[in-house]
């Protein structure tokens, strides 16, 4: 029986420490916070969306990065059995719009109840103000005698246990570093993590916020704060090149547009080289082809003819939407309808379906829901989450450079690689 310290009480640390105690290991849990699930406790608005409830191929789907790393991670542990395990802890759960999992209670704090439970059963030593600081490890030899009869000949450093910042040496044959990235940084995110990894020998992809809001060029976004806009369809374009398109919700703010199309979008922003080119295109009306749309424009024309423009738009959009698409259409507010060419028309239709941004840049880690980025996956072992340079160190969840979408995904990789590196430890 190995002495296993998990370092960090999120998510994937969470269920690391459960799935290796499970195996028979005593496990001590290490979080730096005054409570286990810090971040887990905002997520979703305070509900937690837990995972997804689709099939697993629509998992790799909604992954960014590296997708076929999590492979053996789900299909170790996959969305079902998360949910199944937390119902066995007392957490009843129930399936929304786009099959993203909640507690029924519509309360994280159940979540993190369930997952604590979990752990006592178990026999998880809990440390709650216990800030890791450095990982230790022996640096070993090709020749090395005790690595030889563990058969860890390679050369690989290995682990010790773990220094806190109180000065405090822990000793342990495994460690899961479940630290979490940079996103947050109210709940005490920091980013340690990588800087531990790195001193061991990681390679770190340069982190960068994911699932959050943009900003925006435009001047006119700002005077749309606070509207929402249901059932549209958003694309995302680096030069003329579609590199995300989705249907959903999106919100208007000061700085330019958040919600969840947006959100969901932000994740792709890393993948464009070109930062100054890069566009948002929202079609309106995606229910409608632009030769529907202008049937309907149309109609409500041949209804309207001696009224004003301004005074007949209203019934296309929101209210507050009304004054930017009269100046985007570039129609004379005051032009009465029956005045209106068909090139004029053709315009307002164009704008209707293609409402165009232009996309400064991304709001920082203070609102970002996850890091992109992170511990490079080809240091890792998929099929056990054990470092490839250090024998007995396990990086999993955030800190890894593993991303998704939102829908509960993100939370997903956490469960899987995490409940993967516990299990996996010998």
């Amino acid at each position: 029986m190995s002495r296993v310290i998990v370092a960090g009480g999120g998510a994937a640390g969470m269920i690391a420490a459960y799935a290796a105690a499970e195996c028979g290991h005593r496990v001590v849990l290490l979080e730096q916070n005054e409570k286990l699930g810090k971040k887990l406790f905002i997520t979703g608005k305070g509900r937690c969306n837990v995972t997804n409830a689709c099939v697993r191929e629509k998992l790799f789907e909604n992954i960014v990065s590296n997708p076929k790393f999590l492979f053996s991670a789900f299909s170790a542990f996959d969305n079902t059995q998360m949910m199944e395990l937390l119902r066995e802890a007392g957490c009843p759960l129930k399936v929304e719009r786009g099959e993203r999992v909640f507690p029924v209670s519509d309360h994280s704090s159940d979540i993190i109840a369930a997952l604590t439970r979990l752990l006592k059963r178990q026999g998880v030593e809990v440390r709650l103000h216990a800030k890791v600081k450095e990982i230790l490890v022996d640096r070993r030899t090709k020749n090395d005698a005790e690595a030889e009869k563990k058969g860890m000949s390679d050369g690989r450093a290995l682990v010790r246990g773990v220094l806190l910042a109180d000065g405090q040496c822990l000793e342990a044959e495994a460690v899961v570093l479940a630290t979490g990235g940079l996103s947050y940084p109210s709940t005490g995110a920091t980013g340690d993590g990588y800087r531990m990894a790195e001193r061991l020998g990681h390679s770190i992809k340069a982190c960068m916020p994911a699932l959050t809001p943009m900003e925006i060029e435009e001047s006119w976004c700002a005077s749309l704060q606070g509207l929402s806009l249901k059932n549209v369809a958003l694309s995302m374009y680096c030069g003329s090149k579609q590199i995300w398109n989705g249907f959903g919700e999106m919100l208007f703010t000061h700085f330019g547009i958040s919600g969840p199309l947006v959100l969901s979008a932000s994740s792709f922003y890393g993948k464009c080289r070109d930062k100054h080119n890069i566009t948002v295109v929202v079609d309106l009306k995606p229910a409608l082809s632009i030769e529907q749309l202008d049937r309907r424009i149309l109609r409500d024309f041949e209804e309207n003819r001696n009224k004003q423009f301004k005074n007949v738009i209203g019934s296309l959009y929101p209210s507050k939407l009304v004054p930017v698409m009269i100046g985007l259409s570039g129609i004379d507010a005051e032009k009465k309808i029956h005045e209106i060419t068909r090139q004029e028309r053709e315009q307002l239709c164009d704008v209707t379906k293609k409402l165009t941004m232009h996309v400064r840049g991304l709001r920082d880690f203070a609102e970002a829901i996850i890091t992109q980025g992170g511990v490079k996956v080809k240091e890792v072992n998929p099929s056990t989450m054990e470092s490839k340079l250090v024998h007995g160190l396990y990086p999993v969840g955030e800190l890894l450079d593993l991303d998704a979408v939102t829908g509960g995904f993100n939370l997903q990789i956490a469960w899987s690689t995490g409940h993967l590196a516990g299990r996996s430890i010998p």
